[in-house]
C-alpha cells in the first residue's frame, strides 16, 4: 500500500464498519441506517479507479472486504434478544456479496472510462449494486439456501407478505431486497456529483 491509497483505504474502512453498525438500527418497516451508509463504498471505489486505477482501487476492496470480515466474525460474537448479532449465512452473505459486487464495479469501471465521464461510474454502480442487492439477500435470507447453514433458522424472512407493504405477496426478504436495491440505485444517481468534484480536485493535484 502507497501513501496515496490511504485516505480511499480509511474512507472505505470508516464506510463498512459504520454499516456494520448501523446496519442494526431499523429506518421505517424495510431499511436499516445502514443502508444509507453502505453505497458510499462503490463511490469510494470508483473514485480510487478513475484517479488511481483498477490496481488501486482492488487494493481499497480487498481492504473492504477484510473489515468487514472482521466486523461480521466479532458480530456472530454478540448475543442479543433474539440470538447473535451476525449469523454465519450473514457474515458468508455479506463477505461474498461485498467482494464479488465491488469486483465487478472495478471490471465495468475500467471498461467503460474512456467514454463519457458519468457512464463508467453510474453503469458499473448500478450493475455491481444490483448484484450486490441479489447475492445479500438470497445467500442470507432465502430458504432455498438453508442448506449453507441450516443451523440459522430464516424462516421468518419467508413469510408472505405484500411487497413493501402495498404489492403482490412475495417473502419478507423479497421486500427487504427491494428497498435496500432502490436506496442503492438512488444514491447511485447522487454520488455522481461528489464523484466528479472529488475526482476532479484530486486529478488536479496529481
Amino acid at each position: 500500500m502507497t501513501r496515496t491509497y490511504l485516505p480511499g483505504i480509511l474512507a472505505m474502512a470508516a464506510i463498512v464498519v459504520a454499516s456494520n453498525i448501523l446496519v442494526q438500527f431499523l429506518f421505517g418497516q424495510w431499511l436499516t441506517w445502514g443502508a444509507f451508509t453502505y453505497p458510499l463504498a462503490f463511490l469510494v471505489t470508483d473514485v480510487m479507479n478513475r484517479v488511481y486505477g483498477k490496481d488501486a482501487a482492488r487494493r481499497v476492496v480487498l481492504v473492504g472486504f477484510v473489515v468487514g470480515l472482521v466486523c461480521s466474525l466479532i458480530g456472530t460474537q454478540i448475543v442479543g434478544e433474539f440470538g447473535p448479532l451476525v449469523t454465519l449465512r450473514i457474515a458468508f452473505g455479506s463477505g461474498v456479496a461485498f467482494l464479488v459486487a465491488q469486483l465487478v464495479d472495478v471490471a465495468i469501471f475500467s471498461a467503460l472510462r474512456d467514454g463519457t465521464w458519468w457512464r463508467a461510474p453510474l453503469a458499473s454502480t448500478l450493475v455491481s449494486s444490483t448484484l450486490d442487492t441479489l447475492l445479500f439477500f438470497s445467500i442470507s435470507f432465502s430458504g432455498a439456501l438453508s442448506f449453507l447453514h441450516p443451523a440459522t433458522d430464516v424462516s421468518w424472512a419467508a413469510e408472505m407478505l405484500p411487497l413493501l407493504g402495498s404489492g403482490p405477496l412475495a417473502p419478507l426478504w423479497v421486500s427487504l431486497a427491494v428497498a435496500d436495491w432502490s436506496v442503492k440505485l438512488g444514491i447511485a444517481l447522487i454520488a455522481l456529483i461528489p464523484f466528479r468534484i472529488i475526482t476532479a480536485q484530486l486529478l488536479t493535484r496529481s
